[in-house]
């Protein structure tokens, strides 16, 4: 049988563990696989598609510094605490994950991109483009990066301007002189709109939902309120909603200016696309050179596609990190998990629970 495809014929390589993603919820997962006695190597291996550390924040826009990134949480065993908040997050943040990879010895291979998992009971078989794994347990922690979601509308192919998404963004400064739409109810979306409005010639916001303003500061509770919701749909096998999708927008200093001046003016989302612009079943239309969707990501889960882990509700049914109908699959920084608090957490039980798995006899 031929190998499938970006994937070298090789003897496989057993480790008892095999983390996919070196993002925060990866790192934390393999802290937790450290501290617990596993070893790089015939114990544990970290797979990251990335050329290097710092995961889905290496492709942060330019202008987005730490002051301004929704607080970023400690990784277990190293303080995150930058000398100059005023820096961008695609730097500061790359920089702290390489830092914690050395200090505790992880020992990420990268770039190696995982083509698919699949089941040869008892184990698993990881099929990589850096050859093959068998492993007792996965942890997998792809995050969403890879897969920005970029919606379907009437008319789209005629528009003769530029479409873009969040992924693709680099800084306000193409935006000049322009007219721009933003698709998008969420933190990104708000961000951007608020950068491109200093340039552009004209900004128009749309959103399929009336957007939701949180005055009350977001607290722990509030936090664990936002994570039992996404956790209740996860749960049912249903695909997860973000985290920041129920926690609300931060009204900010900054926010409360955009509203006054009238750049976060909401519109309802439009019917059609048209060759210069976009228009509603009213008549109303606007014109655009530019459509930026920030319209968020999906998970990036590919690659699992060969264990059917899929339920009827079109999402994965987990309990925690656990793969409900899998107990050797952890999902993190899926679901509840997906932001910095939450992708500690869930790396830290999944570790816990996967090293209880080992301590099991294998059988078929």
């Amino acid at each position: 049988m031929e190998a499938p495809r970006g994937v070298r014929r090789s003897t496989a390589v057993r480790s008892d563990v095999v983390v996919i993603g070196a993002g925060q919820a990866g790192l934390s997962a393999a802290y937790g696989l450290r501290r617990a006695g596993l070893e790089p190597g015939a114990g544990f291996v970290v797979l990251d598609g990335e050329d290097g550390p710092g995961g889905a924040w290496r492709h942060r826009w330019p202008t987005l510094r730490i002051d301004k990134v929704h607080g970023i949480k400690d990784l277990p065993g190293l303080p995150f605490a930058p000398a100059d908040p005023s820096r961008p997050a695609a730097e500061v943040v790359p920089a702290y994950f390489a830092a914690y990879e050395r200090e505790f010895d992880l020992q990420v291979r990268r770039p190696v991109h995982v083509a698919a998992v699949r089941d040869r009971a008892p184990e698993l078989l990881v099929e990589t483009d850096a050859g093959t794994w068998t492993t007792r347990a996965l942890i997998n922690a792809t995050g969403t990066w890879t897969r920005p979601f970029r919606p379907r509308y009437p008319g789209q192919d005629t528009f003769r301007g530029r479409q873009l998404h969040t992924a693709d963004y680099r800084g306000p400064e193409e935006f000049a002189g322009l007219r721009v739409v933003v698709v998008g109810g969420g933190t990104s979306a708000v961000q951007l709109l608020m950068e491109i409005a200093t340039v552009a010639a004209a900004t128009t916001w749309v959103t399929r939902r009336p957007p939701e303003f949180r005055d009350a500061p977001f607290d722990e509770d509030a936090g664990r309120t936002a994570v039992a919701r996404v956790e209740e749909r996860v749960r049912a096998g249903l695909p997860p909603q973000s985290v920041v999708g129920v926690t609300g927008l931060m009204l900010t200093p900054q926010v409360r200016a955009a509203q006054e001046s009238g750049v976060l003016h909401r519109l309802p989302m439009f019917e059609r696309i048209t060759s210069d612009g976009v228009s509603w079943a009213d008549g109303t239309t606007a014109a655009a050179d530019v459509i930026l969707w920030a319209t968020g990501w999906r998970a990036a889960l590919g690659h699992l596609a060969p264990l059917g882990l899929r339920g009827p509700g079109g999402g994965i049914a987990v309990d925690g990190t656990r793969v409900r109908s899998d107990p050797r699959i952890h999902l993190v920084g899926y679901g509840p998990s997906a932001s910095t608090i939450g992708a500690n957490r869930a790396g830290r039980a999944a570790a816990h629970e996967v090293v209880s798995l080992l301590r099991e006899p294998l059988s078929a």
